[in-house]
């Protein structure tokens, strides 16, 4: 089932991204003769008014065809004032611009609506203890920890108390230099209430080098809190930023090895979506608002054949006065799609790679 809905969530986005560029073209008066959902041979369509809907067979992408995109097409006469480099730049631009601006909206509103319905602040209870840790028949789900070291910190919320708690595991040092697994060399005492009772427990911490700190080995349990709108608002952005300047830096560093590697193509996206799904809806709608973000904004770079291509061609036919040159535009599309396919082939290699090796991990 999380496999149907994975592809349904990517099938969503497409149809939506497309739905975009097919709304402004009908709204700014061109003639859209098809909007299908995949690529490849026809599997059915059915036609209604001008424009024919339709499912193709190979499950990759979409497309909606608009009469006339270039002007070595062949169109009706009666089609003519509607295709579209007949049309002013402007409304050119706002018919391409529609599909990736779908997507960057849509992501920014799935992850305003995670936010706000979403929110949670840590307790002073403890809610998985990690196996093979320190904290491993110390600690029990369930239990409240009340002091780290004799502290209690009185007056702060149990966010804040617990945050100084982490602190002070943390300064449980390991002698000599800190590596992964070294364990400290002072233990920590714990304070804490179990089935009523108060009781004191030492563990020595044993050090993350992927947390960069040394840990006991288990996880405060959370309840939900209200942010506010304007909290929600200020964290979505922040997030999506954040998925905007990665994206760009990832694509601008393509020829970097080490960042060749964290690329993914379908499979690693469908594989990651999958396993995400079932970490529960907040996570599975996160990662449906990053990959909503980065269709679009992948879609905006400037290259032909991606939606940023025909944008940037239409400016600079508004700068110049004219169009430009159809052999500068192919040459230009010939970059564009090297990139794409260097793209698709990278991120299908690194799947292969994860497939035959340790696999994707989420968890």
């Amino acid at each position: 089932m999380s496999w149907l809905l994975v592809f349904g969530g990517l099938c969503l986005l497409v149809i939506l991204h497309e739905a975009g560029h097919f709304f402004a073209a009908k709204a700014t008066g061109m003639r859209v003769e098809k909007f299908f959902l995949f690529f490849g041979p026809k599997l059915f369509s059915v036609k209604r008014g001008e424009t024919e809907y339709g499912v193709a067979a190979i499950p990759l992408g979409g497309y909606v065809k608009i009469t006339g995109m270039t002007a070595e097409e062949e169109v009706p006469p009666e089609a003519l004032e509607r295709a579209y480099y007949r049309q002013p730049v402007w409304k050119r631009i706002v018919v391409i611009g529609a599909g990736p601006a779908v997507n960057i909206v849509l992501g920014f509103a799935i992850l305003f609506v995670v936010a706000l319905t979403s929110a949670s602040a840590a307790t002073q209870t403890v809610h998985e203890v990690v196996p093979k840790t320190p904290a491993t028949g110390v600690l029990k789900p369930g239990d409240t920890i009340l002091a780290v070291d004799g502290r209690r910190y009185p007056g702060l919320g149990s966010e804040a108390r617990v945050e100084r708690f982490r602190e002070e595991i943390a300064s449980h040092r390991c002698t000599g230099k800190q590596k992964e697994g070294c364990i400290a060399s002072t233990p920590v005492v714990l304070t804490i209430k179990r089935s009523g009772q108060i009781q004191r427990v030492s563990v020595k911490p044993e050090y993350s080098a992927a947390a960069g700190q040394a840990l006991v080995g288990f996880s405060f349990d959370s309840r939900p809190i209200d942010i506010g709108v304007g909290t929600a608002v200020s964290r979505a952005g922040n997030f999506g930023w954040l998925v905007v300047t990665e994206t760009v830096k990832r694509f601008a560093r393509i020829f970097d090895p080490k960042e060749r590697k964290e690329i993914s193509g379908i499979v690693g996206v469908s594989d990651v979506g999958h396993q995400t799904v079932e970490l529960g809806a907040a996570a599975a709608l996160t990662f449906l608002a990053l990959i909503s973000l980065s269709l679009g904004l992948i879609n905006l770079f400037p290259f032909l054949p991606l939606d940023g291509g025909h944008i940037f061609w239409s400016l600079v036919e508004k700068v110049r006065g004219k169009p430009a040159s159809l052999r500068v535009m192919e040459l230009a599309s010939v970059v564009g799609l090297i990139l794409v396919a260097m793209l698709v082939v990278i991120g299908l290699t690194n799947d292969i790679g994860r497939l035959t090796g340790e696999g994707f991990h989420v968890r």
